[in-house]
């Protein structure tokens, strides 16, 4: 199997990008990476204040897959996501959701193991995710920190093992990246960082030809999360809403307003995160309205 090194990464995604491998499809194939904070962090004693900001949010590649062109969507099933011994977490005043009410500037290093990620003498179940991870942008660039239709920074906890993120392709052989993977992480990642760890990643890459949704897709046990990233959090649970009743009216084929009512009744609009340039909704719709194929009628 292909092993994609952590040292070859990009802090940008941009419609122009130089691709590191080149794959055909499917495959599988694992992506090393590097934790979001650039592996600075080493102890408590290093704090958010001394990082260089130019190497925070790495994310492995870009790769380009054979056969994908704009208008496809890429499949990525995340197979398998292996963790560290340890992990790491900071904050400080100006961070993260209550950042005007912190006064202090704290690291704190989290052990990993047995399933569980140690917070003082909590044992906090280990639920590893991927935060970063996109494709080439349509027309703009946007730093791998940022969010938006082609991927990037959702920050997204459903984007774990055993689920399937669809992205929409945007230019020739998609230039895949990911990165800034972790241990486990709430909802809102409010205080700007999860428990942020350097990992290696399994994947299996495949593609749907002539077909995307115009923000990137989670296909999970239980239903779909369609994942929406914009300037401000009403704005992204807005759209969120509106791609929901659009998929439930093309999905059920029935009328926008019967469309509405069943998303009123049966989806949930969600916050993934809160502290990124893009903030990012989801709205979930459930597999009995999903089907199987979120792609077919």
């Amino acid at each position: 199997m292909r092993h994609i090194q952590a040292n070859r990464h990009i802090y940008v995604f941009a419609p122009k990008m130089t691709a590191i491998e080149t794959i055909d499809i499917p495959t599988e194939l694992v992506f090393e990476t590097i934790d979001a904070l650039g592996g600075q962090i080493a102890s408590p004693e290093d704090k958010l204040t001394e990082l260089d900001f130019s190497r925070v949010n790495p994310a492995t590649g870009p790769i380009f897959i054979e056969g994908t062109r704009s208008g496809d969507t890429l499949i990525v099933r995340i197979k398998r996501i292996e963790l560290p011994e340890t992990g790491v977490i900071i904050t400080g005043p100006g961070m993260g959701v209550l950042g005007d009410e912190l006064s202090e500037y704290t690291t704190k290093i989290l052990p990993i193991g047995d399933g569980s990620v140690r917070f003082n003498d909590l044992e906090l179940p280990a639920s590893p995710m991927i935060g970063v991870i996109g494709v080439a942008s349509e027309s703009e660039r946007y730093p791998t920190g940022t969010a938006h239709r082609h991927g990037g920074n959702m920050d997204t906890k459903e984007i774990s093992e055993g689920t399937t993120l669809y992205l929409p392709v945007f230019q020739e052989g998609a230039l895949l990246a990911l990165g800034d993977v972790h241990a486990v992480m709430g909802d809102g990642e409010v205080c700007i960082s999860g428990c942020e760890i350097s990992a290696s990643v399994t994947v299996e890459l495949d593609v749907i030809k002539g077909r995307q949704m115009d923000w990137p897709m989670v296909s999970t046990d239980e239903g779909i999360y369609i994942i929406v990233s914009l300037p401000t959090i009403d704005a992204a649970l807005k759209e969120a809403t509106r791609e929901a009743v659009l998929f439930l009216e093309r999905k059920q084929q029935i009328s926008r307003e019967e469309a509405a009512m069943l998303a009123s009744l049966a989806v949930d609009i969600k916050i993934s995160q809160l502290v990124d340039p893009n903030k990012t909704a989801k709205a979930f719709i459930p597999r009995i309205l999903a089907g199987v194929n979120p792609f077919t009628q």
